[in-house]
């Protein structure tokens, strides 16, 4: 009766149903006016990660993964020196196991270039695969990344993803097809991130592809893998979680990060430090500061090996939604512009500047001029690190925060500072000139930077003991 009365638009006492706006009754909705918010800087963070599997032998999972994805012709991607390792037999064999289609595609550079990217998306575009698994380092899995995006974006151009100002710096909006990351190094947390990043050999600096959209859709942290890694790769990828929790946790604060984005598609992936990801990245410190020590001298510490592994992801996770800043932008060009380079342990055929080493040299210099700005977080990452603090002032908080670093690093006999790889001041202004284009990282750091800054950074690192 109620029901029938309200439809005829009658109350009980045979009044006229009294208008009414509310959305229960009333079919329409105003809009609350909304706040407008202060300045131009962003109010909002997200976090964004892949799904992490963790576990001693996990790797043999893959094959049912592909099974319960329903993928029918699956592309496998490694590079020639892991195409013949362990962890690479350990995702064929569950491949093999539970009958997955797949074609390797083991032509990935240590660290990769433009041309090297496009070699993969061609593959990619030509197998058109259902299901994507990344075997390796950053470099592999940053490669996958790219060979899945522009197959399921085939009509785009190359520098339609990659970031501004070198490339246009696109939103994603197609869908990926599922990609599932094998980490082979404890560095990149590549598993985590919809970051790809490679060599632009025509400026001879680093560039990338940040989106969301990007990242595995599940990471395999199998520890196994760790088991495998010579010295200086466990050395120099270690490096790489130690600036990741060090840069993010520095990094400009995400309500202080401009332009605040008009849609949220355009909220950049590297957002500015904000609690959540603070949380992992002094977990990712505190897991490197007990044990990269020990995984680099004993390759036989299970241990140490296994909670690296792990930090990796805990970093990437942090600095995947954070950023980072200076170290990673000033070390674009250091690789970028190697000259006759050959590290250690590293079997390629080419000069090269492993990613880790080319952060962490300029990583004394460059938290000795950014502790100014939020000198209490340099402070307790220099404590994290065995500094004593006790009787420190705040105003040396990136000076202990630097020696602390120079002890770290000499301890574990890391190259006396860029000249030590092969620069020399006359390659300054070069090393600038190919910093300046990665505005989407330094435009991060707490403390705004000029050219000269930079010179006197790139200066500083020339030789660090």
């Amino acid at each position: 009766m109620w029901l029938l009365l309200s439809a005829l638009g009658k109350w009980p006492d045979g009044g006229a149903l009294a208008l009414c706006r509310c959305p229960s009754h009333g079919h329409t909705y105003s809009q609350v006016p909304e706040r407008p918010t202060l300045g131009n800087t962003d109010y909002a963070f997200e976090m964004a990660i892949s799904n992490i599997r963790y576990g001693e032998g996990v790797t043999k999972e893959i094959g049912m993964d592909l099974q319960n994805l329903g993928a029918r012709r699956v592309c496998v991607m490694t590079d020639k020196n892991l195409s013949k390792l362990p962890p690479v037999n350990a995702v064929l064999n569950s491949l093999a196991k539970y009958g997955i289609n797949f074609q390797m595609y083991d032509n990935v550079r240590v660290e990769p270039t433009d041309q090297s990217f496009q070699d993969a998306i061609q593959f990619a575009k030509k197998g058109e695969f259902d299901a994507y698994v990344a075997v390796g380092g950053g470099s592999v899995i940053d490669t996958c990344k790219a060979a899945n995006l522009y197959a399921a974006s085939p009509s785009s151009e190359f520098l339609d993803y990659v970031n501004a100002p070198i490339g246009k710096g696109k939103p994603v909006t197609v869908p990926l097809k599922p990609l599932i990351a094998v980490p082979t190094t404890s560095g990149t947390g590549s598993e985590t991130t919809g970051v790809a990043i490679f060599d632009f050999k025509e400026l001879k600096v680093k560039t990338g592809i940040a989106s969301r959209t990007i990242k595995p859709t599940l990471g395999i942290i199998d520890p196994l893998h760790t088991l495998s890694m010579p010295e200086r790769i466990v050395a120099n990828s270690g490096f790489d979680v130690l600036c990741h929790a060090l840069e993010s946790y520095t990094a400009l604060p995400y309500n202080k990060r401009s332009p605040c984005p008009s849609n949220p598609i355009d909220r950049p992936a590297y957002q500015g430090s904000n609690p959540i990801s603070d949380v992992w990245a002094l977990h990712a410190l505190r897991v490197v500061a007990k044990y990269l020590k020990r995984a680099i001298r004993d390759p036989e510490d299970r241990e140490a090996r296994a909670n690296m592994h792990l930090a990796s992801a805990f970093a990437g996770i942090g600095f995947g939604n954070a950023g980072v800043h200076l170290c990673h932008g000033m070390s674009y060009p250091i690789s970028g512009l190697v000259k006759t380079y050959k590290p250690k342990d590293y079997n390629v055929d080419h000069s090269l500047v492993p990613h880790g080493l080319s952060v962490v040299l300029t990583s004394p210099a460059v938290f000795a001029f950014t502790a100014q700005m939020h000198p209490e977080r340099h402070l307790e990452a220099a404590e994290i690190l065995g500094a004593d603090i006790r009787t420190a002032r705040i105003k040396d908080a990136g000076l202990i925060l630097a020696d602390t670093l120079r002890k770290f690093l000499f301890d574990l006999n890391v190259d006396d500072g860029l000249a030590a790889i092969g620069y020399s001041k006359a390659d300054i202004p070069a090393l600038v000139k190919g910093t300046l284009p990665q505005e989407r990282v330094t435009k991060l750091s707490p403390r705004p930077q000029t050219e000269e800054d930079l010179s006197a950074l790139f200066e500083a690192s020339m030789k660090l003991y």
